[in-house]
């Protein structure tokens, strides 16, 4: 029984020897490079939604918290904000309310815009600094989306006529307010970009009237959102609506889980074409090399450890292909996020949330792409190194 050094050393000989024909080099160089481009385009592919999901859940979470709390109408505020201090995974917790409006610039623009109302220098992407907020010459500050800047036509640090809509026990009241937008931010989100702007709390639910509150908590593990929102639910009691980013989210989450699954297969039977040109290579190599297989079988090397060689060789292409597409693939998604290639247009980036593509391959996505390449090629080599194995030497010798 030979050695699995010797094996492979038998292997590599039968596919790197120097006594190649010219058919069994084109044949394994088209193997090489169609198993390259299979694996380079499932690693591309499996980027582009994996970054394009785990973006959006950051974004998600960092705008509007991991776990939501909305109170009733007689909830104890107060009360719930020290309640939740005592639950370990939670590690902030911040009142935030919300209020509808509409921003006129000086160039005579108008937009409407959801107004975040917030604590200075909180958690989160929509959170903003005690000097963003600070009032400048009488006039509050506050943090506009640069989408929503370029929409009015102005620049950090410009006034703009802010008309908020309240809900008052007579029916709809409005109420006026000058802003100074002191910052700026672009989240990459683009509804948060292109109509929010973040102002002190007590100056949005003094302009609404009655706003929307909601208690927004940031935790130690997104992904545990909804086993913490089940520990929130019942620390609140039956006064709070509790619900979760993943909750908030489920149809879109679930749809892009299933799209990743259906291009994974779809793409994955580039990789299976790319499996039968392994396959032709190496019953190319079983008929240059039909005398070199003779005399290792005429030596003693037993059919089974034959197969295993042809196994082997056949597994020493593909892997070869599989890491040029695994490198390619992964240099691609890089330079791809790096420089932002994928950019939608605002009208686009409000349907998609996002305004740049991001290609993040996961780790695990990584290795199934590599399970998968290698273990096609393997089922491929099966019927070549069979094929092998019942070559009888003396018939490999007659004719050399």
């Amino acid at each position: 029984m030979t050695t699995r050094p010797l094996l492979w050393e038998i292997a590599w000989r039968l596919v790197a020897g120097r006594r190649r024909g010219r058919l069994l080099g084109a044949t394994a160089r088209t193997a090489l490079l169609a198993t390259a481009l299979g694996v380079t385009a499932l690693v591309v592919a499996m980027g582009l939604l994996t970054g394009y999901r785990r973006d959006l859940q950051r974004k998600i979470v960092g705008g509007n918290a991991a776990v939501i709390a909305y109170p009733g109408g007689d909830a104890d505020v107060a009360a719930a904000l020290e309640r939740l201090a005592g639950i370990p995974e939670v590690t902030t917790v911040e009142q935030v309310v919300y209020g509808q409006g509409i921003v006129t610039s000086s160039a005579g623009r108008e937009v409407e815009v959801t107004l975040r109302g917030v604590e200075p220098d909180g958690p989160g992407l929509l959170a903003a600094s005690a000097g963003a907020l600070a009032s400048r010459d009488g006039v509050a500050g506050a943090r506009c989306g640069a989408e929503l800047a370029a929409r009015l036509g102005i620049a950090a640090g410009e006034p703009v006529r802010l008309t908020a809509l309240g809900i008052g026990p007579s029916g709809p009241r409005f109420r006026f307010r000058s802003l100074v937008c002191s910052e700026l931010f672009a989240s990459g989100f683009s509804e948060f970009d292109r109509s929010w702007i973040v102002a002190s709390r007590e100056l949005v639910m003094a302009l609404s009237e009655r706003p929307v509150t909601s208690l927004e908590m940031a935790i130690t593990d997104p992904g545990r959102a909804s086993e913490v929102a089940v520990r929130v639910a019942e620390r609140l009691g039956p006064g709070f609506h509790v619900i979760d980013w993943k909750e908030l989210n489920r149809e879109l989450f679930a749809a892009l889980a299933l799209q990743q699954m259906a291009l994974f297969l779809l793409l994955g039977l580039i990789v299976l074409v790319a499996t039968f040109n392994v396959a032709s290579t190496l019953v190319v190599l079983v008929r240059e090399r039909r005398r070199d297989l003779s005399v290792l079988a005429a030596l003693g090397l037993a059919p089974r450890e034959l197969t295993r060689a042809v196994l082997a060789a056949g597994t020493l292409l593909g892997a070869a292909g599989c890491a040029l597409g695994l490198g390619a693939g992964l240099l691609i998604c890089f330079l791809l996020t790096r420089f932002e290639v994928i950019r939608f247009a605002p009208e686009v980036a409000e349907i998609y949330f996002l305004s740049a593509v991001p290609f993040r391959p996961a780790a695990g996505d990584v290795a199934a792409i590599a399970a998968l390449a290698l273990g096609l090629t393997l089922l491929s080599s099966w019927l070549p190194a069979r094929r092998a194995a019942r070559l009888a030497p003396a018939d490999g010798l007659r004719y050399e």
